[in-house]
């Protein structure tokens, strides 16, 4: 019965990939045909950025799709924070999957890896040099509508509901300051409509008044997010994931201002 059940499971899995092929092919090349992803936004096309005071900073970026480049043919900010500025950076990004503590089965059918932000935290080598952590706030926890929770009473990993979102947030800063001893600093995406991601965002502002950790809102800046419809298409692929050119143009300008004013202070 067992093994009847293992290979019932496993049947499953290969088929649920095999039907997602298609559609995700197509999805891929029409991201790739996108004009925000036209070959003159690709990272080796640019000139880098001379005298960063992030040059030589070890930096975890943790995070699902956003974080991934997923309509940016897998070129995020991430890979302009290394080759523009010269970061050595840590790209712990998978899509669809989520900071609370639970397993995405439909991103372990699509991509192969369906763990959680703390899942996949906790199997980098705590040895290794980080100067900082760079954590999403997901969009899939809201999509997924998954509880918001309440911030703990303490301060110890023990005191955290990681099933939650709040939870697993307090983890991860918390995981993070004991391990690494180094600054902590979520970023949100860019403003779109969901009263979840908005709580979200909100209770993230509460964590920072108690963690005293960095914050990139890019969500509630009303002047940032105030931009032409034409430049949007141009920067966005769909509501919540940028183009090549969103990262290059729109996104990166802020986040590199704010992570270098962070991490001068």
């Amino acid at each position: 019965m067992i093994v009847a059940a293992i290979i019932i499971v496993a049947a499953i899995l290969i088929i649920g990939r095999i039907a997602l092929r298609i559609p995700i092919a197509a999805e891929a090349k029409k991201r790739s045909d996108a004009p925000g992803n036209a070959e003159a936004y690709r990272v080796e096309n640019l000139e880098k950025h001379p005298d960063s005071i992030l040059t030589g900073k070890s930096i975890l970026f943790l995070g699902s799709s956003v974080t991934y480049g997923a309509a940016a043919e897998g070129q995020s900010f991430v890979e302009l924070f290394a080759y523009l500025d010269g970061v050595n950076a840590i790209k712990e990004a998978k899509s669809g999957t989520t900071l609370a503590d639970k397993p995405s089965v439909s991103a372990r059918i699509a991509f192969g890896n369906g763990d959680s932000y703390i899942k996949r935290l906790k199997a980098i080598d705590p040895g290794s040099k980080i100067d900082c952590v760079v954590c999403q706030l997901s969009t899939n926890d809201a999509t997924m509508k998954l509880p918001l929770g309440e911030i703990g009473p303490g301060r110890e990993l023990d005191a955290f509901d990681v099933k939650t979102i709040t939870g697993a947030m307090e983890y991860i800063i918390r995981y993070c300051q004991n391990v690494w001893n180094c600054p902590v600093v979520f970023y949100t995406g860019s403003w779109y409509e969901s009263a979840e991601y908005q709580a979200m965002v909100e209770r993230l502002h509460e964590l920072r008044d108690k963690w005293g950790i960095g914050l990139i809102d890019l969500y509630s800046d009303e002047k940032w997010n105030a931009i032409s419809r034409q430049a949007y298409d141009l920067y966005m692929f769909d509501a919540i994931h940028p183009t090549k050119a969103g990262y290059l143009h729109w996104w990166m300008p802020k986040m590199e201002k704010e992570l270098a004013q962070i991490l001068a202070d």
